[in-house]
């Protein structure tokens, strides 16, 4: 039975994709007019937005998220009466070149071909688009804290988000102005560490946000035919400096790691190329290979951020409780989401733990790693809820569980307190001490490990080397993701860079845990 063309264009209008091809022209890269055809990524994420209300994505440069945005705000505003669509950008002149292409794409529908089909335009002035269905379509500029007040909100798309000012305000804002089933996107290149973005991406890529993370590197396959003229550009390029393009053979490690990643040899090329007038870092944030790239400061990072990539890339994950057997009750609560156990207690084995200690209650957290002898982290728990008596008491579940292990614990502050109940409440004996002289040069031992502006930078030295000499095998994807955001902060100070809720504690417990085992004593 033949298709009617009523029916094909009801199919069309039932489908972004084929509204998008059949109806939306764009300017492409050579300025040139086209109609629109999705590629790779941004069919990924139209399928994604038909699931997920909340969406955020990372991406890297001219990944072209922001025009398919624009051309998904042109067909829902069309197939959806009465919508109210809001578009978010940084600073003015982006927020004008964005309206302006979602006004061509607009004024470009083929309304003299197919009378009555789409709706008219009623209204457009520099910041509003009404259609005479009743939909809308507002730009704006992000800044002000009450930024969509007024609105019932169908859709608020924010484009490079990562650049705003007062971010969280701005997207609660908005939030509270949905409708229901309303729906948020955002898209950005990052912008460091010391925002709301790096926060709410992370959140997301763990599963605890109501918003989806989706990630776009340098060298997604679609950027092969939208680029291909830099490519060939940077291949020319290559051919000259070096007499031949590049192979396989040449590739150096950092260089292997990204093609088994699915980087091409043109790709590489061309990642050379920008290289020339880029720093490392620079392409890391405006062409990152890995969602967690984009935020490194490579200068500053204590360690080596191709190693942390690498071993996040083949982490093993936690066992789940219904896999483990003997877990103390007192524990079960937190198996999957503060404790994570990467490989149950082995008799035949020896372990080592290192413990930083926090005062609880939203701050910092309360961390202990565990490693065995051959230097595999078993186990990481992690809590900024716990007040220093009931962290003892896990703490000390954890620890019999796993034999007893010879435990590294920060005296510093409360780390005082939490010794004590340790030796004197529940005489824990395999605790490590540090050998000490009194003012009258007798030798004494005082328990755990005490940080000081010259002892911080040997402690974190030691482990440094052992990681990256592949002497400690790491787990735990939130011990990773401190490490890469850690960095010399100027003299012989370190630290996750300032920021509301970036934490080094995990990377603290992962050194003493090392401490512990270089020193591979047993007292018990």
């Amino acid at each position: 039975m033949a298709v009617t063309k009523k029916q094909k264009l009801q199919k069309i209008f039932n489908s972004f994709e084929l509204f998008a091809k059949n109806f939306i022209y764009i300017v492409n890269t050579q300025n040139q007019e086209q109609q629109m055809t999705l590629n790779l990524a941004q069919q990924e994420i139209n399928d994604l937005m038909k699931d997920n209300r909340y969406l955020i994505i990372n991406k890297a440069r001219r990944a072209g998220i922001s025009t398919m945005m624009l051309a998904k705000a042109i067909f829902q505003a069309c197939t959806q009466p009465n919508s109210n669509i809001l578009i978010v950008s940084y600073e003015g002149d982006s927020a004008k070149a964005l309206f302006n292409q979602l006004k061509f794409m607009n004024d470009n529908l083929p309304r003299d071909k197919y009378p009555n089909l789409f709706p008219e335009t009623k209204r457009d002035n520099k910041q509003e688009l009404l259609l005479t269905n009743g939909s809308r379509v507002v730009s704006t500029v992000a800044g002000y804290k009450d930024i969509g007040r007024g609105m019932s909100i169908s859709w608020a798309h924010l484009s490079e988000y990562a650049f705003y000012s007062n971010q969280k305000e701005q997207l609660l804002s908005i939030e509270q102005a949905l409708i229901d089933k309303g729906r948020i996107s955002i898209e950005t290149t990052s912008n460091g560490i010391s925002n709301h973005y790096y926060r709410l991406y992370n959140q997301a890529k763990r599963g605890n946000s109501k918003y989806k993370n989706y990630f776009i590197p340098w060298f997604h396959p679609f950027y092969r035919e939208s680029k291909k003229g830099e490519y060939d550009e940077a291949e020319a390029w290559y051919k000259a400096q070096t007499g031949d393009r590049l192979r396989y053979k040449d590739l150096n490690e950092e260089q292997r790691r990204l093609y088994e990643q699915n980087a091409n040899l043109r790709q590489l090329m061309w990642r050379e190329y920008k290289l020339q007038d880029m720093k490392l870092e620079d392409f890391f944030q405006e062409y990152p290979s890995n969602d967690m790239e984009s935020f490194i400061s490579t200068n500053k990072s204590v360690f080596d951020q191709n190693k942390v990539l690498e071993r996040l890339k083949y982490v093993m994950p936690d066992i789940p409780l219904n896999e483990l057997s003997d877990v103390p009750g007192s524990l079960q609560r937190y198996i999957g989401k503060e404790l994570k156990i990467f490989h149950e207690y082995n008799p035949k084995k020896y372990y080592y733990a290192g413990v930083d200690v926090s005062h609880g209650g939203g701050g910092d957290s309360s961390t202990c790693t565990i490693i065995d002898d051959e230097g595999v982290e078993c186990a990481s728990f992690g809590s900024n809820k716990l007040p220093v008596y009931q962290f003892a008491d896990v703490l000390h579940e954890l620890l019999m569980w796993y034999g007893q292990p010879f435990t590294a614990i920060e005296r510093n502050n409360v780390g005082i307190v939490l010794l004590e109940k340790m030796r004197e409440e529940y005489h824990y004996q395999n605790l490590y001490k540090e050998k000490l002289f009194d003012q009258k040069g007798k030798r004494k031992s005082q328990l755990g490990f005490t940080q000081t502006v010259s002892s911080k930078p040997v402690l974190l030295e030691k482990f440094k080397e052992n990681f990256e000499r592949g002497y400690i095998l790491l787990n735990d994807v939130e011990s990773l993701e401190q490490m890469q955001i850690y960095q010399n902060l100027g003299g012989q100070k370190m630290g996750n860079k300032q920021g509301e809720q970036n934490h080094d504690d995990k990377v603290i417990s992962c050194s003493l845990a090392n401490l512990a085992k270089d020193q591979n004593k047993w007292y018990i």
